[in-house]
């Protein structure tokens, strides 16, 4: 029997929210936000810098990528989506906490 863990990150990866690029969203998240914040941005700004250019790059990804040619399915798109600016941006909060 699995795990309750296990089976979370499973359905996970399976429904595309976990892929290979999410550490590079949780990386481009701390770097963007640490920047932010040595620019002199206020803890809100570093954050919502991030979620807004999290946001960019995801549109952009939709306009170069689309969504079915690389996610399999639209539904595999919106979770990677979702968790992608769920991952940078919740990085980002517990940065400025």
């Amino acid at each position: 029997m699995l795990k309750p863990l296990h089976k979370f990150v499973q359905w996970q990866i399976s429904t595309g929210q976990l892929d290979h690029w999410t550490a590079y969203h949780l990386a481009g998240g701390a770097f963007i936000c640490k920047v932010s914040l040595w620019l002199g941005l206020s803890a809100f700004w570093a954050v919502m810098a991030v979620f807004l250019l999290g946001l960019l790059w995801e549109i952009a990804e939709y306009f170069i990528e689309g969504t079915e040619e690389v996610y399999g399915t639209k539904s595999k798109w919106a979770y990677n989506t979702a968790a992608d600016l769920f991952v940078e941006t919740g990085i980002a909060v517990w940065i400025v906490l």
